[in-house]
């Protein structure tokens, strides 16, 4: 048995603005509008190579308590890193679109559902963020 798509996470209207880099416009089912930086999306990358960076991350910064924490090294700092910005978006199916960013990351389908779930927005954040993580 299928299980029944919540009506809140159905877009109604898309804005993915690439040519401007302002990021993406999502009005929802509910009316409720959300808006994605690019740079945001990229942090939030639902694919497995992002996911295992950030358990990774996680992980690393759980790993000094009660012990004493590796210092972990990182090359030098840029002193210039440009704004992330989308190359292309295209749409996947009825159900998510994909992003290429300018940093050459392309592998992260972003459904519906994940967009809803992390719409930055406070309301958002206590309905559906605090449910899925």
């Amino acid at each position: 048995m299928a299980i029944p798509l919540d009506q809140r996470k159905k877009p109604l209207a898309i804005k993915i603005h690439v040519s401007s880099g302002a990021g993406v416009d999502i009005t929802w089912a509910d009316n409720h509008t959300s808006h994605y930086d690019f740079a945001y999306l990229r942090d939030e990358c639902p694919c497995a190579t992002c996911n295992e960076k950030r358990d990774q991350e996680h992980q690393h910064q759980h790993a000094g308590v009660g012990t004493k924490a590796a210092v972990i090294s990182s090359p030098a700092l840029p002193m210039f890193k440009p704004k992330m910005r989308a190359q292309s978006a295209t749409q996947v199916g009825n159900y998510a679109v994909q992003i290429s960013f300018n940093d050459g990351h392309n592998t992260g389908i972003f459904s519906y559902e994940h967009l809803r779930n992390i719409c930055p927005c406070p309301e958002c954040g206590a309905e559906f963020r605090n449910l899925t993580r």
